[in-house]
């Protein structure tokens, strides 16, 4: 009888040997449900083998093969084994990690198909003039506007738009403005690529096109580094648009689910007739598994997503882009701790298809990668609007301008000067709730999270202290716990306290803070870009949302606060990081001929990241950063890997590593160090110490590691969690 050989989502790194009597090696990659221990699980057949080490007495019967969806196909298969070799995790938990939740069940997989038609605009709803409808009848705007952005909307999409719309929809299929189509109508198998809506390209981006397009068919991996503002979007289009004459699909990875409406609307304009997907987070359970069957089956063309959107099944991938590829969002820091940019490049390699890393700010690995041959470097060094040009970045010292609610008179006077001329302003804080810190000032008390070595936020309209790290929650007090002085204050600034300040500056200004806090119902984000889009916001208080991929034409004042917290942190990517995200965030504003200006409220005006930062001149800092990385001996001279351990008591965590340091082998060619506590000792209530392991082979790390995770698979570990974390980005 045939056996197959099952990955589960278990944390044991072996393939689990079932008797499955109807099995055929077709079925490699098909989902199968197994009894293991007492209860049912689903799993995935990797192999289909007719004899095994396990006495057939011992070995149990699989219950029944799940065949309603076609098997994972092998490309992927091999994705999932890499991933597991690379990163040392167990293959069963990174294969059902690749599966969206619905295939995860041991039920039968069946698709809510309960809605058939999606609706657009006809030729009279397009010359709608949108601004002369009444104001009192917003819904119907705003579903307008949703069908103009997006060419086809589906009944889900009405809905988030408000519990109205449906209504408001029909009265506009009454009116003929809106028809209703069936949803197959929505793709076609030869694409009209609508190549009049193209813009006029720069040098720059028809010689990117051209390079690129040249080698198509093959892998390489380019690094497309260009200014804000520069058209890289563009030229993703424009290739997506060769992919899709050749029948091809396009993988699309952005690092947030916020750059998503925003980009899948301008891939929606330009090819109104294609398929095209998102994935990510957001999305409900059956939506989810929707765009994943429709990837697998070649229907859709365009799949746009975020990290997890890596292991989609695409049976004619052509080009994968990964998008502000320099964001630590792509890296996955819980279970299978695995980089989706780097899955991307070798997935691309594997099925010899070109990847595309498109960044402002490159990570200091890839540029290091492009500037020693590894990757073909291409450039964008003009802005694609004409006229437009990079905004102009001053600095102004705190020392002499003294702030007031944490903004000083030069950006206040900037703020004014703005609403006068109706433009929009953004002030930049990446900081959320109302102040960092609760603090007394009689006995230095502060408010701590008991479950996290961290500070409790101050959110004062919830009249709540919350912890940004574990979640924890708890009421304001209004006395001191320890003195019972009254005289408690919130220290510090976030997003919350500068609206705040801002709404009673300037009462008449149309002020919106945009935060994890503000956008975490459903749609809130698409509403509010909407509102920015049509000029109905004036002044923009946000986090790092807004800092890459949005182009915002009427902002043209950016002002920063609270940047010098990472100049000297103990962290030696933090300057990098911290001049990626002010680049991003400057870029923002000066993008559509309007003039733009940055103001940087800082205390070191001539430290040199603010120096480079006035210049726009990230290969200059990229290359210091590059000689201080080499004498000091960091990536991406070396390569890095964490053992991490989490235990109640922090001795059982370094005891752990203690232990595991021993039975490592010595070696000249890797180095061990001495097992440390986290920066974050504490997190939601475990103690946190890590172990660095690194050496400037990756093969001879590889090998080292595959030889060591067998011995600590075998070291006790009573109430001690461990996991090997390969390219760690937080330590």
């Amino acid at each position: 009888m045939p056996i197959i050989r099952v990955a589960l989502d278990v944390p044991v790194n072996i393939l689990f040997e079932y008797l499955a009597p109807d099995i055929t090696a077709q079925d490699i990659g098909g989902r199968v449900c197994v009894p293991f221990g007492r209860r049912l699980v689903t799993g995935i057949i990797m192999e289909v083998v007719t004899h095994s080490s396990v006495p057939s007495p011992k070995i149990r019967s699989a219950v029944c093969v799940l065949r309603e969806i076609p098997p994972i196909p092998k490309e992927l298969l091999d994705l999932f084994c890499f991933c597991s070799t690379y990163y040392h995790h167990p293959l069963g938990e990174v294969a059902m990690n690749g599966l969206p939740g619905r295939l995860r069940s041991i039920k039968p997989f069946v698709l809510d198909y309960s809605i058939p038609f999606q609706y657009r605009l006809t030729t009279e709803g397009h010359a709608i003039d949108i601004s002369a409808i009444s104001a009192r009848s917003m819904v119907k705007r705003r579903l307008l506007a949703k069908l103009r952005e997006s060419a086809v909307i589906n009944i889900g999409e009405v809905k988030r738009i408000s519990r109205r719309a449906p209504s408001a929809l029909k009265e506009l299929i009454m009116l003929r403005w809106v028809e209703e189509i069936s949803a197959e109508l929505t793709s076609t198998d030869v694409p009209a690529i609508e190549i009049s809506q193209a813009p006029t390209l720069t040098t720059d981006q028809k010689n990117a096109i051209h390079d690129i397009g040249a080698r198509i068919n093959e892998f390489k991996t380019w690094l497309l580094h260009g200014i804000t503002g520069s058209g890289k979007t563009e030229v993703y289009l424009q290739l997506i648009s060769l992919l899709l004459r050749q029948g091809r699909q396009t993988l699309v990875l952005v690092p947030e689910i916020n750059l998503t409406p925003q980009l899948e609307a301008t891939f929606r304009a330009r090819f109104p007739t294609v398929q095209l997907v998102s994935l990510h987070s957001g999305l409900n359970p059956n939506e989810r598994a929707r765009g994943w069957l429709q990837a697998q089956q070649g229907e859709a063309k365009i799949i746009l997503g975020t990290r997890l959107a890596v292991f989609t099944p695409l049976p004619k991938l052509g080009l994968i882009i990964v998008d502000e590829e320099q964001d630590i969002s792509f890296k996955q820091q819980e279970g299978l701790r695995y980089s989706a940019r780097d899955v991307a490049i070798f997935r691309a390699k594997h099925v010899n298809a070109p990847v595309i890393l498109g960044s402002a700010t490159p990570s200091l690995e890839s540029y290091y990668n492009a500037i020693s041959g590894r990757y073909l470097k291409l450039s964008l060094s003009s802005r694609a609007v004409k006229n437009a040009m990079l905004p102009v970045v001053r600095c102004i010292d705190t020392r002499a301008a003294k702030t007031k609610e944490g903004l000083s008179v030069p950006l206040i006077a900037a703020l004014e000067k703005c609403l006068a001329l109706n433009q929009q302003s953004l002030v930049f804080i990446n900081r959320r709730g109302y102040a960092p810190v609760l603090l007394c000032k009689s006995c230095a008390w502060a408010a701590t999270c008991h479950r996290c070595a961290s500070r409790l936020v101050v959110h004062l309209s919830e009249k709540k202290l919350l912890c940004h790290h574990c979640g924890h929650q708890e009421r304001f007090p209004f006395v001191c716990p320890e003195c019972g002085d009254q005289d408690i204050a919130p220290f510090g600034h976030g997003t919350q306290r500068v609206e705040a300040a801002l709404v009673q500056r300037f009462p008449d200004a149309r002020i919106v803070r945009i935060d994890r806090d503000s956008t975490r119902r459903k749609g809130a984000w698409q509403e509010i870009l909407k509102d920015i889009q049509e000029q109905r916001i004036d002044i923009l208080v946000g986090t790092q949302i807004l800092a890459k991929g949005h182009d915002f034409p009427w902002l043209s004042l950016v002002g920063i606060l609270n940047s010098d917290a990472s100049l000297f942190s103990t962290d030696f990517r933090a300057s990098e990081r911290l001049f990626a995200q002010l680049m991003q965030v400057a870029g923002r504003s000066g993008r559509a001929g309007l003039p733009g200006e940055v103001l940087v409220q800082t205390e070191f005006p001539g430290h040199p990241l603010y120096d480079a930062l006035r210049q726009h001149d990230y290969d200059a800092f990229a290359q210091t950063l590059l000689m201080e990385r080499k004498m000091a001996g960091f990536p991406p001279f070396v390569y890095q890997a964490l053992l991490h351990a989490e235990a109640p008591r922090i001795d059982a965590a370094m005891d752990f590593l203690t232990r595991a340091a021993a039975i490592a082998r010595i070696t000249k060619s890797v180095e061990i160090f001495d097992p440390v506590p986290a920066q974050m000792a504490r997190l939601k209530g475990q103690e946190r110490a890590h172990l660095l392991i690194q050496s400037t082979s990756r093969k001879k790390l590889q090998g080292y590691l595959a030889e060591w995770r067998t011995k600590l698979d075998t070291l006790p570990a009573q109430k001690v969690r461990w996991l090997l974390d390969v390219d760690p980005l937080e330590f």
